[in-house]
């Protein structure tokens, strides 16, 4: 399987800032040919490259007041390992999260899904968001939790994501966020998905179902939307001025069948 991606952000920084970039494709066992490079018109900047859980590749950069561009592409063959189980991950994402707060959600998640347990109780997460939840663009703050998208009914890929990890961590199940290129996703954008630990091993739950699974590319890992964001900025005033994201598979989109349990290679 080969998978071409890449992102272009265009940042206006208005005072100096510190910029955290997730936007590179997560280590894995596949082949990489990548660029990454950030710039102003006076020149490249430095972009200092920091190891996340789970594969995830963190770039860190000093912006000077002004236009910065990021420009990231890369070639990836093959697919990555199964993820990996650590028992510290499986007691970690069992709790309640910034927005991902099941801790919320207990008696909804009880009444819903009461005497469902393993692939079964996440089939039936995956598909009452699929079925009670519209995806509609700029629906959704970016403070916005899962408690709220359950509230409102509708929101973006991230909100989904969040909802899921919520119900089944309800129910004392292992469940994060992983940020992706995915192949086939319109709109086009960075897409968040779930990930469940079910029958010994992580499998990828995406309740938009925009996008073929086999397909999706790791970017980063974690709690929720904390841990997974593009882009972070620190002791500066920036804002996002455009961006454009691609990803395709190049010899051609993968089968999903819902019923199956997928891992996000």
């Amino acid at each position: 399987m080969r998978r071409s991606v890449s992102s272009h952000l265009v940042l206006d920084v208005r005072s100096p800032a510190e910029l955290v970039l997730a936007v590179a494709v997560a280590d894995g066992a596949w082949d990489r040919q990548e660029l990454l490079t950030v710039g102003t018109d006076e020149g490249p900047l430095d972009a200092r490259e920091i190891k996340a859980p789970h594969g995830g590749r963190l770039h860190r950069v000093d912006a000077p007041v002004g236009r910065v561009v990021v420009d990231y592409t890369a070639l990836v063959t093959g697919q990555a390992d199964e993820p990996a189980v650590e028992d510290l991950d499986l007691e970690e994402y069992r709790r309640p999260s910034r927005y991902a707060d099941s801790d919320r959600l207990l008696a909804f998640a009880d009444d819903q899904f009461a005497g469902l347990r393993g692939r079964e109780l996440l089939d039936a997460a995956v598909a009452w968001v699929a079925r009670h939840v519209t995806y509609l663009s700029g629906s959704s703050g970016p403070t916005d939790g899962a408690t709220d998208t359950l509230l409102a009914r509708r929101g973006v890929c991230r909100d989904f994501a969040h909802l899921v990890v919520a119900m089944l961590r309800a129910r004392d199940v292992p469940a994060r966020v992983a940020s992706v290129y995915a192949p086939g996703l319109k709109p086009m954008d960075f897409h968040a998905v779930a990930e469940a630990y079910v029958d010994g091993a992580w499998h990828v739950l995406d309740a938009t179902r925009l996008a073929p699974r086999p397909s999706l590319v790791r970017i980063a890992t974690g709690r929720d939307a904390t841990d997974t964001a593009f882009l972070s900025t620190y002791g500066g005033d920036v804002r996002l001025r455009s961006m454009t994201v691609s990803a395709v598979a190049l010899d051609g989109l993968p089968a999903d069948d819902p019923a199956a349990l997928v891992a996000l290679r």
